[in-house]
């Protein structure tokens, strides 16, 4: 029996000629990842183990994006000991305020991360950089630690679920839209420590951006990773970005699949998830009179280009309706800059939205829009939890930028193709 394509990345990283799913492995890393609220744990381990030298000064990410700017003194103190350690090991990858970005974001615009990597990164949504066709997936801080000082981590090689996407995407339809319908229809834990691996025609019609988000959410099905083939469009995207060489993967026709589930981009509607999980998923049409305070666009899901350009389309020449809060949050510096050069970020000060620095933020109930008791938010972050944004009594509604953007003009949920 053939290998799946994640399968045959991690056999080349432990210097194998095949694994199957289930097995136990030791791979080398092409990089590891911490931000402002895990690396701190992740140092105070690689230190409590006697460690004194990092594996790679030029394969370690230290990104502060959770809590930046500092938004307490305990914020503060985190990034304080994150910056004494990068500066101690000369971490060339060390992104702090006026540098960073959200971390899933800026990795792949800096090339740090390319097709056939193995990544790890002690935040559950490392699975991004799948869309570039590599292996990557969040781990524990103590994981980060033992990868910081050996270069190496543990897996249980996982078996994989075929997604064939085919089809064409209608309207204002996006990845977001694809994944939210996906994790609706096999569940939160539908791909309980798989891969999902994305194969198919229609994967052609994904843009990065696309492709970016899809796999940032693999998570939520409960998958280990999430990864796309490597095809002109991640050529072109890691072209001019990534300076080293690469290694490209492909599934063997004979790889072996739990299941295969097909994904027809051109039925797709843009869809919405419920609180207070991923899976709870409507199309737009479905959703009723669903009133809303806050409206955010921006995070590691859709923080990028064509989800402000999507957001900008809708809210040009309308203002956001009275009484709600709207946060647009580009995902890294370069975003911002090109954002304003498009004069993005003026129609969104028009409409009465704030545009914030890179950060986190509010996806995580950190800072720049907490959510009180009662209130609802719609937004284009990962998840949506009891409490995710705030107070446990408040709600978060996921959906698209288009959506978000239509929404925050309506003041509650609604299609942007009637705004």
């Amino acid at each position: 029996m053939g290998m799946t394509m994640t399968q045959k990345i991690l056999a080349a990283h432990a210097g194998l000629d095949s694994v199957t799913a289930g097995q136990l492995i030791e791979a080398r890393l092409d990089m590891v990842l911490g931000n402002d609220i895990t690396s701190p744990v992740a140092i105070n381990e690689f230190e409590k183990c006697g460690a004194d030298r990092v594996f790679d000064k030029k394969k370690i990410s230290l990104v502060m994006d959770h809590f930046t700017p500092n938004k307490d003194i305990k914020a503060a103190a985190q990034c304080r000991q994150v910056r004494a350690f990068a500066g101690k090991y000369q971490i060339e990858n060390f992104y702090d305020v006026g540098e960073m970005g959200i971390e899933h974001a800026l990795l792949p615009e800096k090339g740090l991360v390319a097709p056939g990597d193995c990544v790890i990164g002690a935040d559950s949504h490392t699975c991004t950089y799948g869309a570039l066709g590599a292996f990557s997936t969040g781990v524990g801080s103590t994981d980060m630690a033992a990868g910081m000082a050996t270069g190496k981590a543990w897996f249980r090689v996982p078996s994989a679920i075929q997604v064939v996407v085919k089809g064409k995407k209608q309207g204002f339809v996006s990845g977001k839209d694809a994944i939210l319908h996906l994790i609706g229809r096999i569940g939160v834990d539908g791909a309980l420590y798989q891969s999902l691996e994305f194969t198919g025609e229609g994967v052609a019609e994904l843009s990065m951006d696309d492709r970016l988000c899809m796999a940032n959410m693999a998570i939520e099905a409960g998958a280990k990773n999430g990864i796309f083939p490597v095809d002109e469009t991640t050529l072109a995207y890691v072209h001019g970005r990534v300076n080293r060489d690469f290694s490209v993967y492909k599934a063997d026709p004979d790889g072996e699949y739990t299941r295969v589930v097909e994904l027809d981009l051109t039925a797709l509607r843009p869809t919405v998830a419920f609180p207070h999980l991923p899976e709870n998923t409507k199309t737009v049409d479905e959703c009723g009179e669903v009133k809303i305070d806050q409206a955010v666009i921006g995070s590691c899901t859709n923080g990028r280009m064509e989800d402000l350009r999507a957001a900008a389309a809708v809210m040009k020449g309308r203002k956001v309706h009275k009484g709600v809060r709207c946060i647009v949050i580009p995902a890294t510096q370069q975003i911002y800059l090109d954002a304003m050069r498009e004069g993005l970020l003026e129609t969104f000060i028009r409409a009465g939205a704030v545009v914030s620095t890179p950060t986190c933020g509010p996806c995580l109930g950190g800072h720049m829009g907490i959510l009180a008791a009662g209130e609802r938010a719609v937004a284009t972050t990962n998840r949506n939890f009891v409490g995710r944004m705030g107070h446990p009594e408040s709600e978060v509604y996921l959906a698209s930028p288009a959506v978000a953007a239509a929404s925050a003009v309506a003041g509650k949920i609604v299609d942007p193709a009637i705004v």
